[in-house]
């Protein structure tokens, strides 16, 4: 089935942006942090009912819609939509964030790569991109960056697997290693093992870029994360996950990686440290999408994208990205009808309708006021759906809620992502009845509430026991760091939900 290209002239609302992009993941208020290291994956992929997926070491939030004159390869996606309007805010560049090396604009530059209107700066949370110009609405998307297939790391989901460039000479044993792995759940592995000869293949342009990758300290992917780190997460559910990834990254580097490999295989990874860094960097700064090279060969494919891995991510991205098939050129596009101030960050959604667990375990990153956070509730208490979108002033369905600020209080910046994430978690009725009378729902939403309060009592340290050792720690470890502040953003959420319950029962609206 072919699919067609959908042109959307304007977002449903309009809204500032934010956000973490893969290992990075990174993240964005609502997050794209996402954001965050290229972990806030940026990850934009057909799983994620999103055009694209990607991974990279930052922050950030949800999908977007967007529109483009080429009539092939788009998949429309009902999560672009923003989910809630924010008050109006700008972005600014950060003062610690350092205009790049011209080398790094340079390397690309001779091989194709061009970027249009946006310049790269690298702060101590690494690389991110943004307008050095004010960028005014137009109707279509525009380009702010084209990069060539040609600089890209590439290999297919599925069989028979392909993978570009063509850099690996037949009968080295590097392809019988990815080979020997299952394309659709090893990918990260396979990219690792291309990523690795690509450093050590002669005049690759990966050895030069490989300079401005984050460093094993400065990553945030957990699986570089020591057995203190994942203990500090307090999710145990989250910590078996990750000492299950670390397992088997480290199986399959003793299994070809031994004693006996030749040299031209230990070379590229001589200790384990240095493939679990790989794998770190595969993960966080990923795209995953599909790609169409000539007229009929379409692949699903796991792409390493230099320059547009330096994208953080949000929840609430300006940028998507699309694959012009005519010259294999991967662009970077500015949302139609988004307005930009010189300075603000440009930012893309690594994962669209995904929890901070899973942002956490792709990109190291995680968000107070990610919109699909959900809490467990038990018991027979629920509150009318109706009337807690009308207090808070939140529209639209389930996938695409958003908070209608033209109707909000001048002032009120209480509804964010985390509000947005309780009107879909919150245990609810709605049958288009007459409510309850007033006392039965404000008795509900106190059970509800008191929940709130026993979950947060299961945790060993409170939000603000956490927000102090975040202080007391500037040079931790970036995986022990990033793993105190998925803890407490947790908490903030649960709270945010909780004092959410509180304002419903002094406002219930029946």
């Amino acid at each position: 089935m072919r699919e067609v290209w959908i042109t959307l002239s304007t977002p449903l609302i309009q809204h500032p942006k934010q956000v973490d992009i893969g290992s990075k993941l990174k993240s964005t208020p609502i997050p794209m942090a996402s954001c965050t290291p290229l972990s806030h994956s940026l990850h934009f992929f057909p799983s994620n009912n999103q055009l694209y997926s990607f991974s990279n070491n930052g922050y950030s939030p949800p999908t977007r819609k967007f529109s483009y004159s080429t009539p092939l390869n788009v998949v429309m996606d009902t999560a672009s939509f923003p989910l809630f309007q924010p008050p109006t805010q700008i972005h600014e560049t950060p003062p610690q964030m350092e205009l790049a090396d011209p080398d790094f604009y340079k390397i690309g530059f001779v091989r194709s790569f061009r970027a249009y209107g946006v310049e790269f700066r690298e702060g101590p949370d690494g690389f991110g991109v943004f307008a050095s110009k004010d960028v005014e609405p137009l109707r279509r998307a525009r380009m702010i960056m084209e990069i060539p297939l040609e600089l890209m790391l590439t290999i297919s989901k599925k069989l028979p697997w392909m993978f570009f460039p063509d850099i690996v000479p037949l009968g080295h044993p590097i392809f019988d290693i990815i080979n020997s792995t299952n394309p659709e759940t090893d990918w990260d592995l396979r990219l690792a093992c291309l990523l690795l000869y690509a450093f050590d293949h002669e005049d690759n342009f990966w050895q030069l870029y490989g300079d401005f990758l984050p460093s094993a300290d400065e990553c945030t992917s957990l699986l570089l994360a020591t057995e203190e780190d994942l203990r500090e997460l307090q999710d145990q559910s989250l910590e078996l996950l990750m000492r299950e990834q670390q397992r088997r990254a480290l199986e399959f580097w003793e299994k070809n990686w031994h004693s006996a490999a030749p040299l031209k295989i230990k070379r590229l990874a001589r200790d384990r440290e240095r493939f679990m860094w790989a794998v770190g960097i595969a993960q966080t700064r990923c795209i995953n999408m599909q790609i169409r090279i000539g007229a009929l060969l379409a692949q699903d494919a796991n792409m390493l994208v230099p320059y547009g891995d330096m994208l953080n991510h949000s929840f609430q991205p300006n940028c998507f990205f699309h694959w012009r098939f005519k010259d294999r050129m991967l662009e970077v596009m500015i949302n139609p009808g988004q307005r930009i101030k010189r300075g603000e960050e440009m930012t893309v959604n690594y994962m669209s309708g995904h929890q901070n667990n899973m942002l956490m375990q792709r990109y190291g990153f995680s968000s107070p006021v990610n919109p699909w956070d959900v809490i467990s509730f038990s018991g027979d208490s629920r509150i009318h759906l109706d009337s807690f979108l009308s207090v808070f002033n939140i529209s639209g369905l389930p996938t695409e809620y958003y908070h209608n600020s033209e109707i909000a209080v001048d002032g009120d910046t209480f509804v964010d992502g985390a509000v947005i994430a309780a009107a879909r978690t919150l245990p609810t009725w709605s049958d288009k009845d007459v409510p309850p009378i007033p006392s039965e729902e404000r008795k509900a939403a106190k059970e509800l509430q008191q929940q709130c309060h026993e979950i947060l009592s299961e945790y060993p340290t409170t939000s603000k026991q956490d927000e102090q050792i975040l202080g007391s720690i500037p040079d931790a470890r970036r995986t022990l760091e990033a793993a105190v502040r998925y803890r407490l953003h947790r908490k903030l959420f649960i709270e945010k939900v909780s004092d959410a319950l509180e304002i419903y029962q002094d406002k219930i609206l029946f």
